[in-house]
């Protein structure tokens, strides 16, 4: 009896574990992106605008991502306009956010994946429409 309400116990933990893991990543994937929606109920009138506006966190520096002394690493994320990169944090003043269909953060890790090595802060990718 001890045997059975302790694997019934495991059981429901392992299931809880996964359901809170789950919708937790979910959250994560909802935050680190901005809808076209978001932005024309924004009013804003650049990219930078939107980002600053709605997820602000989005601006912000992500710590020293190097060990060396290295000038070229930058610990605040990197623009890319239509998957080419664009430039630093401020060139987000230059796109319009009419033109704008999402924006999305990828952490240093994602960022890496999608886009290749260098982009240490990070990358904020900006989608416009074509």
């Amino acid at each position: 009896m001890r045997l059975a309400r302790l694997a019934t116990f495991l059981v429901a933990f392992a299931v809880g574990a996964c359901v809170h893991a789950s919708a937790s990543s979910q959250s994560d994937q909802d935050n680190a992106l901005i809808t076209e929606d978001e932005i024309v109920a924004s009013h804003a009138a650049t990219a930078y605008d939107a980002v600053k506006l709605l997820r602000g966190n989005f601006l912000t520096s992500r710590g020293k991502t190097t060990l060396l002394r290295d000038s070229t690493s930058s610990s605040l994320p990197t623009v890319y306009l239509d998957d080419q990169e664009f430039g630093p944090l401020l060139t987000l003043k230059s796109i319009p956010a009419s033109h704008v269909v999402a924006i999305r953060l990828y952490r240093s890790w994602e960022a890496t994946t999608k886009f290749g090595a260098g982009n240490m802060g990070g990358v904020i990718s900006v989608v416009t429409r074509h």
